[in-house]
């Protein structure tokens, strides 16, 4: 059950976004938004460090310190305020949060109290790393004890579910949380398992069918498909009109996590629809 949802927004292109999904699921689950902007401190921190550790160390004045936090600090109130302007015209119930802190740190410990993160697949320095996943977006994938919705920049109704599903700890647990959305959001669903093997990819998905068997939803597709498991999950999302992509944090193979990267990360880098990360 989901009760309170906790939106992280910064002010990025993506916090619309964010806010646009919290509302609308905050709606349909009768759930709480607790709003969260973090004022993040290693700004500070970093030039400290440069000024002291640097080839040519200037040590930043005090008063520039106290210039920049204040500017942080209002940006930080214009966001909150802006936020509070449309959520007001809602139907639905919320708080506002700031907070000043390490952003990956001061999420996952507000994270505690909620039952679903959103936020963001980049934040504010979006416009200059568009190609890659946003450092606190991939932190809080791996170290945030609740489920994570990853919003892309562009808010889009939900009505098709794409599970990938390999039979793992934490896809099991996606399951169970996909199976929740799904009956709350009357979402359609495609059940897919990305294998070497045809006869593996069958029992698999026999697991994943078995377990929703007893919610009894009107169309469950499935498919089995050879390759690399990111690559394939984007395929067949963006091949199927998927707008809402549902995963485990981790996978089988921990070794080729290590080397490689998590195939949860890999596909949150090329997703351009929302993915739900089960815990």
């Amino acid at each position: 059950m989901i009760k309170s949802i906790l939106l992280a927004v910064d002010g990025s292109a993506y916090t619309d976004s964010v806010l646009k999904y919290g509302i609308s699921l905050s709606k349909k689950f009768d759930a709480m938004l607790r709003v969260l902007t973090v004022i993040d401190i290693r700004i500070f921190e970093w030039a400290v460090a440069i000024g002291v550790e640097g080839f040519a160390p200037i040590i930043p004045s005090s008063g520039y310190q106290e210039e920049s936090q204040k500017i942080l600090e209002q940006k930080a109130d214009e966001v909150l305020k802006k936020t509070e302007k449309i959520l007001q015209k809602e139907d639905v119930h919320f708080v506002l949060e700031k907070e000043s802190g390490n952003p990956v740190d001061v999420i996952c410990d507000k994270a505690r109290l909620s039952d679903l993160l959103v936020m963001g697949a980049r934040g504010e320095f979006a416009k200059w790393s568009d190609k890659m996943l946003g450092a606190t977006v991939e932190a809080l994938t791996r170290l945030c004890i609740k489920p994570v919705l990853v919003s892309p920049r562009d808010y889009m109704d939900m009505k098709k579910m794409l599970i990938a599903y390999d039979g793992s700890e934490n896809a099991s647990k996606a399951l169970t949380l996909a199976a929740f959305f799904a009956s709350k959001l009357s979402l359609s669903l495609l059940l897919l398992n990305v294998n070497e093997s045809e006869e593996s990819g069958k029992n698999t998905l026999k697991e994943a069918r078995e377990y929703l068997a007893p919610y009894n939803f009107k169309q469950v597709e499935e498919r089995i498909i050879k390759g690399e498991p990111s690559e394939k999950i984007i395929e067949v999302a963006e091949e199927s009109g998927s707008d809402l992509l549902v995963m485990g944090s981790y996978g089988h193979s921990r070794i080729r996590e290590a080397i490689l990267g998590s195939t949860t990360v890999q596909t949150m880098r090329k997703a351009r629809i929302p993915v739900l990360i089960g815990r």
